[in-house]
């Protein structure tokens, strides 16, 4: 048996709601019918659908109800049930519109027969057809040469209404929509906002299409439940509905190869890489607000774990401390013992003449922490399940260490990423900007981390430096020490370093005495590209620590007031750890090495 479908609202006041809303519902569950009706102090509205003979017993009740025995529904059928299940709920208004001054059950605008409407249209007789429907809903039908307003809520339509043009105030305007209650409140609004000749078409498309068909009218009209749309027959067409965005679909769009029913439709599909984009927006936005103010410039305190190696079984704790942390004086990791600083793991305090075992860990206080300030201005340029690319600013360093623990690139990414925890590839300098690799876990790292300290790698840094080369092309294969000495800086170590090669190319010889060389690091020592040009007499320009004349300054890490350090981790290749083709990735060069009139 065919399904009829009703229609129909009135606003009148309406009384003890609750007994209402349980009579219906039970009505309506006991005849088998489904839809939704909308109970208010203003009003009711409903959908509804079932056998005739339901449905008709169901209005009859309805008219019972003081106020509103002359309820006319609007009839329709479908060869299925259009909705899955019965709702009768109390809502403050039966359309949301939001404006408590409008009150349809006391004054409405004009109401405009179908039929007259449809004379005017044939005639040409000017006047403004606009429509107060929601953008989803005009997209699969509406009169020829209305007006949209663009609205994805009817709420948004008092605000849009101020943007109409001035002239329209003294113009015929007729506002319709699916069944005519928007217009209720459309009407009177405009109204108070001095629109003086608005009418409402009677009974909405609805009624027009069935009284007058599809003339003038081009598309279907969208419909709140499972039929989404009927032609102006009042027959269900073939559309449907986008699961994700909601946009109604017509049979030829759901022939789009982006169409997947539940996943996309053309109107939300993105491309991978536009889905991408969006998600690294969302992220870098995440990181903008985690790192302002910069978290670690905010006084806290650090407790950091100091893990005891084997190679310092049975020292004391103040010799374990002096060993590990040589570029401090043996008189400071006294006091700080004495000072209660260090704690076993059990958390009771440990002295400086405590002897240690291999493997046990202990907790360094740091008591009102504050952290030099970095720059935050931290890029992605691309994620996937397994990496994170990053454009790395400067001053910022990439994991805790020294005066650094919240203000690096490590604590930015576990916020942003939590609760994954990113682990870095590889490491840059904090005073060198450019391509950082990331994984997103300790599976993807150990895939990924051989390529950083063998074949298959390609790394290619922009440097400027002080002075000219002799030569277009050079290398330098000076070794490096492993362990740090003044400052936290490395040396040339002829004797016990580790082997280090980095090979040069000039591209430019600037006026102002500086060279703009690309560097391509075959092995990854610490500072190795720095410390090589050092070796050189081509010290970087902006170097805190590698100074010119073989002279060592006094800080590795810049103030983010200062001029920058003009190292740029520029390209980088290496295989996917997942896919295993090649990936390259480049971050912009900065303005040193593209400005060559900036002097330094």
């Amino acid at each position: 048996m065919p399904v009829t479908n009703i229609s129909c609202y009135r606003f009148v006041p309406l009384e003890e709601l609750k007994p209402l809303r349980e009579r219906l519902l039970r009505m309506c569950n006991a005849l088998a019918l489904k839809g939704t009706i909308l109970l208010s102090r203003e009003g009711i509205n409903v959908f509804v659908a079932g056998i005739r003979e339901g449905v008709d017993q169901l209005v009859a009740e309805i008219r019972r109800v003081p106020g509103l025995q002359d309820l006319q529904p609007k009839y329709s059928e479908s060869e299925a049930q259009p909705f899955t299940r019965m709702l009768v709920r109390i809502k403050k208004e039966i359309i949301a519109f939001g404006v408590e001054s409008i009150n349809p059950g006391l004054a409405t605008s004009p109401k405009l027969p179908a039929t007259t409407l449809r004379q005017w249209l044939d005639e040409g007789r000017p006047v403004t057809l606009l429509d107060t429907r929601n953008t989803y809903e005009v997209k699969l039908g509406t009169f020829e040469g209305a007006l949209d307003l663009n609205i994805e809520h009817f709420r948004h339509f008092p605000e849009a209404v101020q943007k109409l043009p001035e002239e329209l105030k003294s113009e015929p305007i007729v506002l319709f929509c699916t069944g005519g209650i928007r217009c209720e409140k459309a009407g009177p609004y405009m109204e108070k906002a001095g629109f003086r000749n608005i009418f409402q078409l009677d009974g909405g498309i609805l009624k027009y299409f069935e009284e007058c068909g599809g003339s003038h009218y081009r598309g279907e009209c969208f419909v709140f439940d499972q039929r989404v749309g009927v032609d102006p027959a009042l027959r269900e067409t073939d559309s449907t509905q986008c699961f994700v965005c909601q946009s109604p679909l017509t049979a030829q769009e759901q022939k789009d190869t982006r169409y997947v029913a539940g996943v996309s439709c053309p109107f939300c599909f993105q491309s991978p890489a536009e889905k991408m984009r969006a998600v690294i927006i969302a992220r870098e936005a995440r990181m903008r607000a985690i790192s302002a103010p910069n978290p670690g410039s905010v006084p806290y305190d650090n407790i950091r774990p100091v893990l005891v190696p084997a190679s310092c079984e049975g020292q004391t704790l103040g010799e374990f401390l002096c060993r590990t942390f040589s570029h401090h004086p043996a008189d400071k990791w006294e006091t700080l013992c004495r000072k209660g600083r260090f704690t076993r793991a059990d958390g009771a305090e440990a002295d400086e003449t405590r002897i240690v075992r291999a493997g046990e860990k202990y907790h360094f206080h740091m008591p009102g922490i504050v952290e030099p300030d970095v720059a935050a201005d931290i890029r992605i340029l691309h994620e996937d399940e397994a990496l994170i690319v990053v454009n790395k600013p400067a001053p910022l360093p990439t994991h805790p260490s020294g005066r650094f623990n919240k203000n690096t690139l490590q604590y930015f990414l576990a916020c942003a990423y939590a609760p994954q925890r990113p682990r870095p590839a590889h490491r840059l300098d904090a005073n060198t900007t450019g391509v950082v690799v990331w994984t997103r876990t300790r599976h993807f790292a150990r895939l990924l981390h051989p390529q950083f300290s063998g074949a298959g790698l390609e790394k290619i840094y922009l440097v400027r430096v002080q002075g000219h080369p002799p030569q277009d092309a050079f290398s330098c294969g000076a070794p490096i020490s492993a362990a740090p000495g003044k400052i936290g800086s490395r040396q040339v170590d002829e004797a016990t370093g580790l082997k280090a090669h980095t090979d040069f190319q000039v591209l430019q010889r600037l006026p102002d005495g500086t060279s703009l060389l690309e560097a391509r690091p075959r092995t990854g020592r610490t500072n190795q590209i720095r410390i090589h040009l050092w070796q050189l007499g081509l010290p970087v320009c902006g170097d805190p620590a590698y100074l010119a004349n073989g002279a060592l300054g006094t800080s590795m890490t810049l103030a983010p007031s200062q001029p920058p350090l003009c190292l740029h981790s520029w390209k980088l290749s290496f295989h996917h750890p997942i896919t295993r083709t090649q990936q390259s990735f480049e971050a912009p060069a900065p303005e040193w090495a593209t400005d060559a009139s900036r002097g330094y």
